[in-house]
C-alpha cells in the first residue's frame, strides 16, 4: 500500500478516536454519575457536571498549538505516536475509577484531562501529516476524509454512548482502548517522518502566555453559565470578569512575546496570508454555531419532544443520539466529495455555498414548531450536515496548503484551537442565551403549572425560583425535571392523579415548550448570523493559493479559478 494511504488511514483512525470520546460522555453523563453515586444536579455538583463536559475541550484549545509546533521542531509522527500512548493509557485508568461521589467524578475529570492531552498530540499532527504525505492535488480529498470523520464522529459519539451506557458507564471507556492500543502499534510501525524537523529554542514565554491566557477565558466562561448570587447566570461574577480580562490581557502579552522572539510558538506573519486568515475566521464561526446547534438539539429532544412521543426519560439520551443521525449522513455524503472537488476547483465556492446551507437550515429550524414533524427536523439536520461538510474539507485543504511547509505542524494546531476554542466558546454563548430565554418567561409558566396540579404556593413558587440551568441541565441529561425539583417527598403529599400528571412524559414538555422556543429562537438566530458572517469570510479568502515550493511551484503560487 502507497504511504499516503497508510498514513490517511492511521490519522483517520486518530481523529476518530479524539473526536468521539469529546462527545461520548455528553450522552453517557447520567450512566456515569449513577455508576460513582453522585447526583449531577445538586447545587455543589454542577461543576463536576460542567468540567466533565468542558475540561477535554478545554485542554484541546489550550495544547494544539504549542504540540503542534513541538512537532515542526521534533518530529510530527513522533508527537502523533506518543499522543496515541498518552490516549491509550488514559482511556484505561478512566475505566478503572476507583472512587465514589465527588473523589470518583474528580478521578475521571483528571484523567479526561490526560486523556485530551493525548487526543490534542493527534488532532494537532494529523493534518500536517496529510499535507506531507499528499501531494496538492489530493489534498483536499485526504484532508476531507479526515475531517469529515472528525466532525462525524462528534456525533457518532452522542448514539455509540448512549449505546454502551445501557450496557455499563464503565464501557463508556472501554471501546478506545483496543483502538488506541491498535492505533499505537500500527502507527509507530508504520508511519515516518516526511518532513524535515526544524529544531529551534522552545518559546517558553509563548508557551506559558498562550496556555494560561486561554485557560483562563474559556473557564471564566464556563462559571460564567452557572448562577451566581441572585442572577440566573454569572456574568456578574467578579471571578469570571477577572478571568476574562486576565486571559484577555495574557493573550495580548502573547502576541507581543510572538513579535520579538526568535523561534516564536507561532508566526503572527502567517495572518497576512488571507486564505489562512480567512480560513481561521469561518472555522471558529462555524465551530461556534455547530457546537451551539449539537447542545441545542440534544435538550430539544431529550427534554421536549422524545417525552412527547412516548419515550421515557431514562431512554432519551440514546435515542436523540439516533434522532440526529441524519446530520452524520449529510457529513458523510458532502464531505469527500467536496473535498474532491476542492483539488480540481478551489476552496471558495464549496466552502461559501456549505456555510449558506447551514444558515438556511438554521432558519429552517426556526419554522419549526417545538413539537415537529421528524421528517422536516431530518432533512434539516441532512442540510447542515451537507452545507457542513461542503465547508469542512476544503476550508482545512486551503488553510493547510497555504502555509510554508515547516509551519503545518504549528498550522494545524492553530487550525484546531480554532475549532475546539469555538465548540468551549459555544457552550458559554448558547446556554447564556438560552438561560436568559428561560429566565424570563419560566418562572410564572413553573408557578401556575404546579399550583394547577395540587403543589402548595410556597413550593411552587420556590421551585420557579431556582436558576433555570438546573432545569436546562435535567433535560440534558434525560432527567425528568419536575420530579428532580420537587423531590420525593413534595410528591407523596399529592393526590395520585396530580403525582402522575406531574412525573409523566407531557406535562414539562407542554409546560416548558413556550419559554423553551422563545429560547430557541434567540439561540438559532444568533447561530444563523454566525454562520452567515463566516460565509462572508470564506468568500474573502481570494482564489486558490498553494505555498508548495516543494512540488515544483513558485513559493506563494496563486490561481485564480
Amino acid at each position: 500500500m502507497s504511504y499516503k494511504w497508510v498514513a490517511l488511514s492511521n490519522t483517520t483512525l486518530g481523529v476518530l478516536m479524539s473526536a468521539l470520546d469529546g462527545s461520548i460522555v455528553i450522552i453517557s453523563l447520567p450512566a456515569i454519575f449513577r455508576g460513582i453515586g453522585l447526583d449531577p444536579l445538586a447545587p455543589g455538583n454542577i461543576g463536576y457536571l460542567l468540567w466533565m463536559i468542558l475540561g477535554y475541550l478545554l485542554v484541546q484549545a489550550v495544547l494544539v498549538v504549542t504540540l503542534g509546533r513541538l512537532g515542526d521542531m521534533f518530529g510530527r509522527v513522533k508527537m502523533y505516536n506518543v499522543g496515541f500512548v498518552v490516549f491509550s493509557a488514559a482511556s484505561v485508568a478512566l475505566s478503572f475509577d476507583p472512587f465514589h461521589g465527588g473523589g470518583g467524578a474528580l478521578w475521571l475529570i483528571g484523567w479526561r484531562i490526560v486523556q485530551a492531552v493525548g487526543g490534542s498530540m493527534l488532532t494537532a499532527n494529523s493534518a500536517a501529516i496529510l499535507t506531507d504525505a499528499f501531494p496538492a492535488r489530493q489534498r483536499g480529498m485526504a484532508l476531507g476524509v479526515n475531517q469529515i470523520t472528525a466532525l462525524a464522529g462528534q456525533f457518532l459519539g452522542l448514539v455509540v454512548g448512549g449505546l454502551l451506557a445501557e450496557i455499563d458507564w464503565r464501557a463508556v471507556f472501554w471501546v478506545s482502548v483496543p483502538f488506541g492500543l491498535l492505533g499505537t502499534i500500527w502507527s509507530i510501525r508504520s508511519l515516518r517522518e516526511a518532513g524535515t524537523p526544524q529544531r529551534a529554542k522552545i518559546d517558553w514565554g509563548g508557551n506559558a502566555t498562550f496556555a494560561a491566557g486561554t485557560a483562563l477565558v474559556l473557564a471564566a466562561i464556563t462559571y460564567g453559565i452557572q448562577p451566581h448570587g441572585g442572577a440566573a447566570t454569572g456574568w456578574g461574577n467578579p471571578w469570571v470578569l477577572g478571568g476574562i480580562g486576565a486571559g484577555v490581557l495574557l493573550l495580548v502579552v502573547f502576541g507581543i512575546i510572538e513579535t520579538r522572539v526568535a523561534a516564536p510558538m507561532f508566526q503572527l506573519s502567517l495572518f497576512k496570508i488571507r486564505a489562512f486568515a480567512a480560513g481561521n475566521i469561518a472555522a471558529l464561526l462555524t465551530s461556534v454555531a455547530r457546537g451551539g446547534m449539537q447542545f441545542m438539539l440534544i435538550i430539544w429532544l431529550q427534554g421536549i419532544w422524545l417525552p412527547l412521543h412516548g419515550y421515557d426519560y431514562e431512554r432519551t439520551p440514546l435515542w436523540a443520539g439516533i434522532h440526529l443521525l441524519p446530520l452524520t449522513v449529510g457529513f458523510l455524503v458532502a464531505g469527500p466529495v467536496s473535498g474532491y472537488l476542492s483539488d480540481r476547483f478551489g476552496a471558495r465556492p464549496l466552502a461559501t455555498g456549505g456555510l449558506l446551507l447551514v444558515a438556511a437550515a438554521f432558519f429552517g429550524l426556526l419554522a419549526l414548531p417545538v413539537d415537529f414533524p421528524y421528517p422536516a427536523f431530518a432533512a434539516l439536520l441532512v442540510l447542515s450536515g451537507i452545507g457542513q461538510g461542503m465547508f469542512a474539507a476544503p476550508n482545512t485543504s486551503a488553510i493547510m496548503s497555504s502555509v510554508p511547509t515547516e509551519q503545518r505542524g504549528v498550522a494545524s494546531g492553530m487550525r484546531a484551537t480554532f475549532q475546539n476554542s469555538g465548540t468551549s466558546l459555544s457552550i458559554g454563548v448558547f446556554f447564556s442565551l438560552m438561560i436568559a430565554g428561560l429566565a424570563s418567561s419560566l418562572p410564572q409558566t413553573l408557578t401556575g403549572g404546579l399550583q394547577a396540579h395540587g403543589v402548595p404556593a410556597p413550593v411552587a413558587d420556590g421551585v420557579a425560583q431556582l436558576p433555570p440551568v438546573s432545569t436546562l441541565f435535567a433535560a440534558f441529561l434525560g432527567s425528568n425535571p419536575v420530579g428532580h425539583l420537587l423531590g420525593p417527598d413534595v410528591l407523596a403529599g399529592l393526590a395520585p392523579g396530580d403525582r402522575a400528571a406531574l412525573t409523566g412524559g407531557e406535562f414539562f414538555p407542554r409546560l416548558v415548550s413556550g419559554p423553551f422556543h422563545h429560547g430557541l429562537v434567540v439561540v438559532f438566530t444568533a447561530a444563523a448570523a454566525m454562520a452567515v458572517v463566516a460565509a462572508i469570510a470564506s468568500a474573502s479568502r481570494g482564489g486558490r493559493y498553494l505555498h508548495s515550493p516543494e512540488e515544483g511551484l513558485p513559493e506563494q503560487a496563486k490561481e485564480n479559478r
